[in-house]
């Protein structure tokens, strides 16, 4: 069980931004910018590409959920929406989630090169 599972099922405590029936947002206990939230879909995948398990209607679920953290949040000036995925994409949980970063100007490319 991966520690994302265990926050969903209350078994780790954490500040619950957001949460309704398709997702659960939180903090990321590692925050790369000063806004960094993590949305966790409530249906298992282990990452982006295993999205094509779900169904077109429950893929939208989840990324209107996404949406609704943003609203939420009241992210008007902007933010940067990433899915890390495999070793090489940077995931370090193999549970989907999403990183909603915001608060401060975010460049581009995201890393040096």
């Amino acid at each position: 069980m991966t520690i994302f599972e265990k926050i969903l099922h209350k078994e780790i405590p954490t500040t619950i931004i957001y949460e309704d029936e398709y997702a659960l947002a939180f903090p990321d206990i590692s925050p790369q910018t000063p806004i960094h939230i993590l949305v966790i879909p409530k249906q298992k995948a282990r990452n982006f590409s295993d999205l094509n398990q779900w169904s077109p209607v429950a893929i939208g679920e989840y990324m209107h959920s996404i949406q609704k953290v943003i609203h939420h949040l009241n992210l008007t000036d902007g933010y940067r929406i990433v899915f890390n995925t495999g070793d090489q994409g940077g995931q370090t949980v193999d549970y989907l989630h999403a990183h909603i970063l915001a608060g401060e100007t975010l460049g581009w490319p995201p890393f040096p090169v």
